[in-house]
């Protein structure tokens, strides 16, 4: 005992504001790195790994362990290769998503009366033309920008500039005609493009599923919103299901009202949606059966 309140006392001597500064950078950056990788599966595993790198340290600093001090030291190099092929698909994810926060939107759109009325005859035109979708079982993808731009995928389509309406929509996603394949994105209450190509999920969530209707639309909806803050909606061609997609997490069997909520919920906001949050919009067990099924 003797012996670790020397070596901690040893530390404390030593302790400087160039320290301070060190600690606060690496801070910083650990911050960031989890900021990336918020809404996905690889958090909660890397804050039990930096949980135990940081028990690990201070037990071999504390304490004179030889074996255990050679062991770390053996097995560091391994980790430094094997973590970034475990994360593989996360850090992809959070490099995008950095490269992309140069395209950010940091000025917030007026939240005066004007611009609420205009967010909510969108979300309005958005839902009639889905549920009319869904009872013709036309299969649709419909991406709402946020903060993140999303330039880069409306460039691969037909540029629209058009004002949102059921009617447009209806005919945009009408069976065989030219724009029907692919997604419609919506910017500044406006439909910027259709027929856009979004990125496939990579997460494999949607592997997990034996569920068959979940097929290439719900993996581009899921992978819009990996990549960036955007939601999608997307109806299902097979079973006129509707979902939605918001930072990797997929949220099924809504219908009319149910859709409008969580469109207010998560576009009223510049800030991250919890899914959490949308549990309270709904009946609990509507939506607890959606999630297992996507989890």
């Amino acid at each position: 005992m003797q012996e670790i309140w020397n070596n901690l006392m040893f530390i404390l001597e030593r302790f400087t504001w160039s320290s301070v500064l060190d600690i606060l950078l690496v801070t910083i950056f650990f911050s960031l790195l989890l900021y990336l990788l918020r809404d996905t599966d690889a958090q909660t595993l890397l804050r039990g790994i930096f949980l135990i790198v940081i028990l690990v340290f201070l037990l071999t600093s504390l304490v004179n362990l030889p074996a255990f001090s050679w062991l770390v030291q053996t097995v560091s190099p391994a980790l430094i290769i094997a973590v970034p092929v475990i994360f593989a698909p996360e850090i992809r994810r959070g490099l995008e998503r950095m490269g992309s926060m140069g395209k950010l939107r940091f000025w917030r759109s007026p939240r005066g009366s004007r611009a609420s009325l205009e967010l909510e005859e969108t979300l309005n035109s958005v839902t009639k033309a889905v549920v009319q979708l869904a009872e013709r079982r036309h299969g649709a993808l419909i991406v709402l920008t946020r903060r993140e731009m999303l330039d880069r995928f409306y460039k691969n389509g037909v540029m629209l500039n058009s004002d949102v309406s059921p009617q447009v929509l209806l005919q945009i996603f009408y069976p065989n005609t030219p724009l029907h394949d692919g997604a419609v994105i919506i910017f500044e209450n406006r439909i910027k493009a259709a027929a856009c190509v979004m990125p496939l999920s990579s997460s494999g969530v949607l592997n997990s599923t034996a569920d068959r209707s979940l097929g290439l639309r719900h993996r581009a909806a899921m992978g819009i919103s990996e990549v960036s803050d955007a939601l999608a909606v997307v109806v299902s061609e097979e079973t006129g299901t509707i979902s939605i997609a918001h930072r990797g997490r997929l949220i099924r069997r809504l219908d009319g009202e149910r859709l409008l909520n969580s469109m207010r919920a998560i576009m009223a906001t510049d800030q991250p949606v919890n899914t959490n949050r949308l549990k309270r919009l709904f009946k609990k067990d509507q939506v607890e059966e959606s999630l297992e099924e996507t989890e």
